[in-house]
């Protein structure tokens, strides 16, 4: 259960990546409980389907800025701000890889900086949504499993520290590659911490693991969560790629109003939160394998698609994530509470509800 919130919410927040899933979700959340605050959500509309939350923040009372983080001087908002949440990213772990990393390089870690550089100027505390994608591919790819009929599982005798049955730790190794997108979010890291001691501002920084629900336009790299529930409504095609093609890679889930509630409570207590970096997601009993997932998507829509196995592995791709949410449960009391069954049966209701205006980005 959630430590007692004081209710305290800060007058000014600007929200980067204000118009893609995770920064309008959080949003309208928070204008939806503190109706007198002034919230400001800024994006520059790259990913497709951001442009649907404009009207959705406008009419809720929220001032959409359009620019592009890689511009200081877009960032030059007038009077004071109280608080920054930095959820604007390039967030596929494919990024680079096949092209010029330069975009991925300049939103995601410059980007940061430019943000940091305005909590200096106005005093505004930074909360920054980092990513599982920090720790190195190839030690997780090392944490000792084994495999049931549907997904694999964490082994209770591992090798590497950091990792256990709850899941993978904070003191889990962060020496090795990562992906280009994970190194420019632990890069933002470091300066966001650097940022804290050198110039006083009160930070936290969340390490997510797959954060989902309504409104997240899905692809196959990230969001793969709304992306199965509408492929499954619209009876089109997917594929189990890698680990033998059986789809029993395993990732916890964690749905957006969960996450809202943990932001809420750590904003409002930043002052005794401030430096923290926590591991933040669904945890072990929020967990699902694709063919896991596969099954709620059948049992919720009543279709049943047809299923590519591909065997050979893809790049960065990883068999096993959980998140040990145990420090920031111990910080702040905060559990989630939406189970996959449920997060799944949202999606899919309001895929169904907005099939008209989602279809030509999710079919």
């Amino acid at each position: 259960m959630l430590k007692q919130v004081i209710i305290r919410m800060k007058k000014k927040i600007l929200i980067t990546g204000g118009c893609g899933f995770v920064g309008s979700s959080l949003a309208l959340a928070f204008k939806g409980k503190y109706p007198d605050c002034e919230i400001f959500a800024f994006d520059n509309l790259k990913r497709r389907g951001s442009e649907l939350n404009i009207l959705r923040l406008k009419e809720a009372g929220i001032e959409f800025i359009h620019g592009d983080l890689r511009n200081k001087e877009d960032l030059e908002i007038p009077g004071k701000i109280d608080l920054i949440i930095d959820a604007a990213a390039e967030p596929s772990v494919l990024a680079g890889l096949n092209n010029s990393s330069d975009y991925l390089i300049h939103s995601n870690l410059n980007g940061t900086i430019n943000c940091l550089g305005l909590a200096k100027k106005t005093g505004a505390d930074f909360l920054f949504i980092s990513t599982s994608r920090v720790y190195p591919i190839a030690d997780i790819e090392e944490i000792a499993y084994y495999e049931t009929d549907s997904r694999f599982e964490i082994s209770d005798k591992q090798n590497i520290n950091g990792v256990s049955l709850n899941g993978i730790s904070e003191s889990f190794p962060i020496e090795k590659s990562r992906s280009l997108y994970g190194a420019t979010k632990l890069s933002s890291e470091l300066f966001v911490k650097e940022y804290g001691a050198l110039f006083g501002i009160r930070t936290i920084i969340n390490r997510c693991g797959v954060l989902t629900g309504p409104w997240q336009m899905g692809k196959v790299d990230q969001g793969v969560i709304v992306l199965w529930a509408a492929r499954h409504f619209w009876k089109g095609r997917l594929g189990y790629f890698g680990y033998g093609g059986e789809g029993k890679q395993v990732r916890d889930i964690l749905h957006i109003q969960d996450y809202f509630e943990l932001v809420d409570y750590q904003v409002n207590h930043i002052d005794t939160l401030n430096g923290e970096t926590f591991n933040v997601g669904g945890g072990r009993e929020i967990s699902v394998s694709l063919k896991e997932l596969t099954k709620l998507c059948e049992d919720i829509s009543g279709n049943k698609i047809e299923i590519e196995k591909i065997s050979e592995n893809r790049q960065a791709d990883i068999r096993i994530y959980i998140s040990d949410n145990t420090k920031v449960t111990q910080a702040t009391g905060w559990r989630p509470k939406t189970s996959a069954e449920k997060i799944i049966e949202d999606i899919y209701l309001w895929v169904r509800e907005h099939q008209l205006e989602i279809k030509h980005i999710l079919n």
